[in-house]
C-alpha cells in the first residue's frame, strides 16, 4: 500500500499545536461516549496510522446524507474529509467529473486494494438489469459490486442504503434493494436515518480510523453507541407520556404546553437513534422538540408502516395523573377486603374459643 500522511501529520502541517491536537482527541472520545482512558489510544492511532482512503458512491437517493455529513460540527466535516480520511472519490463532492472522476475511482481501487473503505449512499435498483440508475455509463449495481470487491469494509449511509427507504416502498417497481442484500461477503455497518445525524456519521468514521475495526453493532448491524436506546427513553417529553398527558390535536392547548406527541403518531417509543441526545444542527433541536413526532426513519421499512400521523403501536403506559383515582380506589378496595377478611377470621376464632370453653365447663 502506498504511503499517505497520518492525521497528525496533516494537522501539524496546518499549524495545529500539540495541545490543540490532544484537546481534539479528548473531544472525540467524549463524542464517542468513551472514557478519558481512551484519549491516549486515539492520539496514538492518529499519530501513527495513515489516513484511510475512502470511496463514496451514490445510487438511488436524494443526497440528504451528504448534506447532513458536510454540516457535522464534532468533528467538523472538513477535518474528516481533509485530514482524517483521504476522500479519493465522491462524485458529488469532488471537483473532477466525467472521465476524470471515473479514472480517480479506478486508480484508488487499484492503488489501495483491500485497504479502502467503501461508503454507499443510496441503493441499487435490480429490476430491468439495473437500468433505473446509471452512473458513469453503467448500472449502479455493477459499479457497487466492482467497488465492493476489494473494499476493506462498507458503510451504508442512511435509510436508503441500509433498508431501501422510499425507493423500496411498496410496490417497489424498480426493485430497489439495500446494500447488504447485494454485497454479502464484506463487513457492513449500517448508519440509518433519513438522513443520519451528522455527528453520528463522523463519529462512526472516527471510531473506525482510530481502532481499525467496526464498532460494536446491534442485531440489525447498526453501531450500538448511537442506536442502542430508543428516542422515547431520552425524550424530554417522556414525563408527559408517563403522566398520561398527550397532544390530542395539532396546535391544541396540550401542544402549546409541550405534551407528548405519541397520539399524533410519534414513533419515538419504537425507534432506536440518538436524535434526543445528540440532536441536530450542533445540538440545537430535533423533530420532537420542534413540535413534530418522530417518523421512525432509522427503522427498517418505515415507509410501509402506515401513516406518519397514526399510532401503529399499542403501548400501555402507567399514566400517573390519568389513572391515579382508579389506582387509589383499587388500593382502597384491596385494603377494605383485607380488613373484612381479618374481621371474619377473628370472629371465627372467637366463636371457636367460646365453643371450646362451653365444652370444658360441661
Amino acid at each position: 500500500m502506498s504511503q499517505i500522511e497520518t492525521f497528525y501529520d496533516v494537522m501539524r502541517r496546518q499549524g495545529i499545536t500539540r495541545r490543540s491536537f490532544m484537546k481534539y482527541c479528548s473531544l472525540t472520545a467524549a463524542a464517542l461516549g468513551l472514557s478519558p482512558s481512551f484519549v491516549p489510544k486515539i492520539a496514538h492511532a492518529m499519530e501513527t496510522k495513515p489516513r484511510t482512503p475512502v470511496i463514496w458512491v451514490h445510487g438511488l437517493e436524494c443526497t440528504c446524507c451528504s448534506e447532513s455529513f458536510i454540516r457535522a460540527a464534532h468533528p467538523l466535516a472538513k477535518d474528516v474529509v481533509l485530514s482524517m480520511i483521504s476522500l479519493d472519490y465522491d462524485d458529488t463532492l469532488m471537483a473532477a467529473a466525467g472521465h476524470a472522476a471515473e479514472a480517480a475511482l479506478e486508480e484508488t481501487i487499484e492503488k489501495y486494494k483491500g485497504n479502502y473503505i467503501l461508503a454507499v449512499e443510496g441503493n441499487p435498483p435490480l429490476n430491468e438489469d439495473g437500468m433505473f440508475c446509471i452512473t458513469g455509463g453503467r448500472p449502479f449495481v455493477e459499479k457497487l459490486r466492482y467497488a465492493a470487491k476489494d473494499a476493506k469494509a462498507i458503510i451504508s449511509w442512511g435509510a436508503c442504503a441500509s433498508y431501501g427507504c422510499v425507493q423500496a416502498a411498496k410496490p417497489n417497481p424498480t426493485q430497489a434493494t439495500p446494500v447488504h442484500k447485494v454485497i454479502t461477503d464484506k463487513p457492513i455497518i449500517k448508519v440509518p436515518g433519513c438522513p443520519p445525524i451528522a455527528e453520528v456519521m463522523t463519529g462512526v468514521i472516527t471510531y473506525m480510523l482510530t481502532f481499525d475495526r467496526l464498532p460494536e453493532l446491534d442485531r440489525q448491524g447498526r453501531p450500538a453507541m448511537f442506536y442502542s436506546q430508543r428516542i422515547h427513553d431520552k425524550c424530554y417529553r417522556r414525563p408527559h407520556f408517563d403522566a398520561g398527558q398527550f397532544v390530542e390535536a395539532w396546535d391544541d392547548e396540550n401542544a402549546r404546553k409541550g405534551y407528548c406527541l405519541y397520539k399524533m403518531g410519534c414513533k419515538g417509543p419504537t425507534t432506536y437513534n440518538a436524535c434526543s441526545t445528540i440532536r441536530w444542527n450542533e445540538g440545537v433541536s430535533f423533530p420532537i422538540q420542534s413540535g413534530h413526532g418522530c417518523i421512525g426513519c432509522s427503522e427498517d421499512g418505515f415507509w410501509d408502516q402506515g401513516s406518519f400521523y397514526n399510532r401503529v403501536t399499542d403501548l400501555t403506559q402507567f399514566g400517573i395523573e390519568a389513572n391515579a383515582d382508579k389506582i387509589g380506589m383499587a388500593a382502597a378496595g384491596v385494603v377494605g377486603a383485607g380488613v373484612a377478611a381479618h374481621a371474619a377470621i377473628s370472629a371465627l376464632k372467637a366463636a371457636q374459643r367460646k365453643t371450646q370453653d362451653n365444652k370444658e365447663e360441661a
